[in-house]
């Protein structure tokens, strides 16, 4: 069973920074495509950032230069190291693992709070 596993969400303060981790049961290089996603409340779950295998990195525009997706093979772990913290960016993250559009697992997501 693939399971992904996120952590490091918490409150910040905005200017302030945050890592969360996203573990998986499964060999991270074995996902076609490994990402971040968030959903605040009444909104719809939106992009933050992706990985692909190969190691093409994709952004929201809403993130980029403040982001970053990285990896950690011997882990099995991905990162999203979050910089310059915005209020807008209070949400809940959560971790993708894409095999295809018929095996696509998430984790159970981790709250990102950001105060002004």
């Amino acid at each position: 069973q693939v399971q992904l596993v996120e952590s490091g969400g918490g409150l910040v303060q905005a200017g302030g920074s945050l890592r969360l981790s996203c573990t998986t049961s499964q060999i991270i290089f074995s996902f076609n495509t490994m990402g971040w996603y968030r959903q605040a409340p009444g909104k719809q779950r939106e992009l933050v950032a992706t990985i692909t295998n190969g190691g093409s990195i994709n952004y929201a525009d809403s993130v980029k230069g403040r982001f970053s997706i990285s990896r950690d093979g011997a882990q099995n772990t991905v990162y999203l190291q979050m910089g310059s913290l915005k209020p807008e960016d209070t949400a809940v993250y959560y971790c993708s693992g894409y095999y295809s559009s018929s095996r696509t697992y998430w984790g159970q997501g981790t709250q990102v709070t950001v105060s002004s």
